[in-house]
């Protein structure tokens, strides 16, 4: 991969040809939360019909989990967006297994990559196995997510699976993440002070203790 690639640029690209084709392509979008949905939603709804996979059982405690899928739901509803929205159940024990070997490292090193690898690859399964044209996820909005690991995660996927398309993308690029706080504050959105798994929670409840 290329030190420096536009991941942005390449969206770009893919969203011409789209255009110059006349037809949209169906697209599987992963979502963590409301906030990070904002801007991607933006700058993909004209061109692709889209689909939203909710598989974040990454996310610790459940009562956050539930909160930030509730405040994506209230967000959806307001925007009057036509769109599916899929879930699948919360099992936070099972889907720590493989990040417990990790330990308890920063935020942003190889812990975080497999989190990546797992609910990316669970989307692009499904993706595949229900014959959409790409697959994609909103994480590259947040400024603590490297978007060269996601995107890099998400090629590799496209080489596994083959028939469906990875969608790049790096959405803080052109004042992305700036624009996406207007509409939070707008919608008065709930933004959660943590990334999401009991690695960051505990994090967090260590930095408001002191």
């Amino acid at each position: 991969m290329q030190k420096n690639r536009n991941y942005q640029k390449e969206l770009l690209s893919i969203i011409k040809n789209v255009q110059e084709s006349g037809v949209k392509p169906t697209l599987l979008l992963h979502a963590c939360c409301g906030p990070c949905f904002t801007i991607p939603y933006e700058e993909l709804k004209d061109y692709f019909k889209i689909t939203v996979i909710y598989n974040n059982s990454n996310i610790y405690p459940k009562e956050e989990h539930d909160r930030r899928l509730n405040e994506f739901k209230r967000y959806l509803k307001e925007i009057s967006a036509d769109i599916d929205l899929i879930e699948f159940p919360y099992d936070n024990i099972t889907y720590n297994k493989d990040l417990e070997p990790y330990g308890d490292m920063p935020e942003g090193h190889e812990r975080c990559r497999v989190c990546f690898r797992k609910r990316l690859g669970f989307g692009f399964s499904y993706a595949v196995e229900h014959g959409y044209d790409y697959f994609g996820t909103v994480m590259t909005i947040s400024r603590y997510k490297n978007a060269k690991d996601i995107n890099e995660i998400g090629y590799q996927l496209e080489k596994q699976y083959g028939s469906t398309k990875w969608l790049p993308a790096d959405f803080k690029k052109n004042n992305g993440y700036e624009n996406s706080l207007l509409i939070i504050r707008e919608h008065e959105m709930y933004f959660q002070e943590y990334c999401g798994c009991i690695f960051s929670y505990k994090k967090y409840q260590e930095k408001h203790s002191k």
